[in-house]
């Protein structure tokens, strides 16, 4: 079997009205109320797409995030109809709010390397002094970003999102418990599967004015995740805590010398760390579902996703 890995698409689905390629998931409009978004095996860190596909990757977060949207509706509605392939899924159009929320109950990745810097403001909220790396927080802390179409995300605070207008103070304070909700789920679903949940982010739109649950949620590539087991006697002893996480990629990519900024060449990546990245992703899909993992077979993944989608489409006239 071939397990070729699907870099970018260019489907035309029956009532297509738009597309669009973003660094992970491409997102086919629908008419004007439903979407079919790809997700493919691209992998990007510092917000770019690294050169070579990870078998798999698509249909680990596709799978995952399914799992979680479905076992969050009790507590926010969200955008997901069905999933008519292992890379694909349909949902509801949104009217995307500009805003990521995300939370952090632990100080890690990005928060660590602000509060290493010296930082101990983040996003309007204050961090304890006397920290170290991983350690959980008094309480998660919220720290959103501005959701930006190209580049960087930038890290705003909840008084500079209200006086600038992108939501009003009702909406956000909604958007903050929903936000404290989901990850207490996620949480707790992590911890029957020996995780800890560290960090993630969630984004939102509006449809029909209600707030819905957008994209995907509690993955690899917008999660941390620790192992449980052994994480105490790691922060004692001063160790890196397990992770499953992409952040192994960004440590990776770091240690090549990127980090994204301006001058810095992409590294190669050889065949066996694509290999190494595909059995992360794996790993934790096994880890969080329980299930093991079906690889199924892409060597037609094009073809397979195109024809699994119209057949949904049509049959569940959504076209």
């Amino acid at each position: 079997m071939k397990n070729n890995s699907i870099t970018s698409s260019e489907f035309n689905f029956p009532n297509q009205t738009n597309v669009y390629h973003g660094k992970v998931r491409d997102v086919y409009s629908i008419g004007e109320e439903y979407l079919v978004m790809i997700a493919s095996d691209r992998i990007s860190a510092f917000d770019h797409i690294l050169p070579k596909g990870i078998p798999y990757k698509g249909q680990v977060l596709n799978k995952v995030a399914t799992l979680f949207l479905d076992a969050t509706r009790d507590i926010v509605p969200n955008w997901l109809i069905g999933v008519p392939d292992p890379n694909v899924a349909v949902g509801y159009r949104c009217e995307p709010i500009r805003i990521e929320m995300v939370i952090r109950g632990y100080l890690t990745g990005h928060a660590w390397r602000e509060y290493r810097a010296g930082k101990r403001v983040l996003c309007g909220v204050t961090m304890p002094d006397g920290m170290v790396e991983s350690q959980a927080f008094p309480e998660p802390i919220i720290t959103p970003a501005t959701k930006a179409d190209e580049g960087h995300d930038e890290d705003i605070s909840r008084e500079d999102i209200i006086a600038k207008g992108l939501l009003d103070e009702q909406t956000y304070s909604e958007l903050e418990r929903i936000t404290r909700a989901l990850f207490q789920r996620g949480t707790e679903m992590a911890a029957e599967r020996g995780l800890i949940l560290v960090d993630t982010k969630y984004e939102f739109g509006f449809r029909n004015g209600e707030i819905m649950l957008m994209d995907e949620i509690h993955t690899p590539d917008s999660s941390r995740y620790f192992y449980a087991e052994g994480y105490e006697e790691r922060q004692q002893k001063g160790e890196a805590q397990r992770q499953l996480s992409k952040e192994f990629v960004r440590q990776w990519l770091i240690e090549n010398g990127f980090q994204g900024l301006e001058g810095q060449q992409m590294p190669f990546m050889p065949d066996d760390f694509v290999e190494v990245v595909t059995d992360r992703y794996i790993e934790l899909y096994e880890v969080i579902t329980g299930d093991a993992f079906e690889r199924v077979d892409n060597s037609e993944i094009n073809a397979r996703i195109f024809q699994n989608t119209v057949d949904f489409l049509k049959d569940n006239k959504l076209v």
